[in-house]
């Protein structure tokens, strides 16, 4: 059984003036998000700035998460690093957190062989006893999991079910789902591709738009799963403007800017990102507007 369908939300990581972790706010995001349908948490990913919180904060964002979620819907908690060892201890520690299941993205910088990328989640898998996605990027790791090494992943690993696909190329992605016979939830990892994805068999989105328009994210995908296809088509390319603006500088620095446009007070980011560009944001608040939020 899959750990989700439908819309979880790569969900930011609220900062204080100070650039402290925003806990209380991260509880009002997070049961906004759920009052508005979206079927997972996806916590310390990299729209939520894991990359610059020290381990501890890493982990109790993640215990928060659990906490203010209770169980209503699963949390998904990015426990990725370039160091296996370190992968192994954050996957560990976020299973006795609580959360329901791990987003492992590929080692970044270091450039692992596909054997190494075997080895590195097989050694993850068996440290811990919950299901584990594959998180492939490698527009912003330069390391990209090999369609045949997913198969041999989910075929081998008990525990590895899935894979949050960001390649941006349908081949690819039909490819995975043809040499593991369908046996792995894809989840698509671009905004812009949600519905090309689902077309190959896909079971939703893990979404950087979901934090700004999380009802309508959740709508377009059961459309999609349920049959009404024309509709989500439909939705799919209203939300396009959109998603280019969330994405005219690196993420997550536009979806934050939106936050803070849309009155949520997230504050800004830490170094090395920083404030979205005035030009830009003046382009993220005319698509908003043609979105209607």
């Amino acid at each position: 059984m899959a750990l989700f369908k439908g819309a979880g939300v790569a969900i930011i990581t609220p900062m204080k003036k100070n650039l402290e972790v925003d806990y209380e706010k991260l509880g009002a995001i997070i049961e906004d998000q759920i009052q508005n349908g979206t079927d997972s948490i996806i916590i310390t990913g990299t729209t939520g700035e894991a990359s610059t919180l020290t381990e501890e904060e890493h982990l109790e964002t993640i215990r928060a998460a659990v906490s203010f979620v209770k169980k209503r819907i699963p949390v998904i908690a990015g426990t990725g690093s370039n160091c296996t060892r370190t992968a192994i201890d954050l996957s560990k520690e976020a299973q006795k957190a609580g959360a329901d299941g791990l987003l492992v993205v590929t080692p970044y910088y270091n450039k692992a062989t596909q054997k190494g990328l075997i080895n590195h989640y097989t050694q993850i898998a068996g440290n811990v006893d919950i299901p584990i996605i594959l998180y492939n990027v490698p527009s912003r790791t330069g390391c990209k999991i090999a369609p045949e090494t997913a198969a041999t992943l989910v075929k081998d690993v008990e525990n590895i079910v899935g894979m949050k696909d960001a390649v941006g190329d349908i081949s690819y992605s039909l490819k995975v789902m043809e040499l593991t016979q369908g046996d792995i939830d894809l989840y698509s990892g671009e905004d812009g591709q949600v519905i090309p994805l689902l077309a190959c068999g896909g079971i939703g989105v893990i979404s950087v738009l979901s934090n700004v328009a999380p009802k309508f994210t959740h709508d377009m995908v059961m459309n999609y799963l349920n049959g009404n296809r024309e509709e989500a088509l439909k939705m799919q390319l209203k939300a396009i403007p959109l998603v280019e603006a969330l994405f005219c500088e690196v993420n997550p620095i536009p979806v934050k800017a939106a936050m803070n446009l849309m009155g949520w007070e997230v504050g800004s980011l830490r170094s090395p990102l920083g404030d979205m560009e005035p030009e830009n944001v003046e382009r993220l608040k005319k698509a908003m507007q043609d979105f209607g939020i």
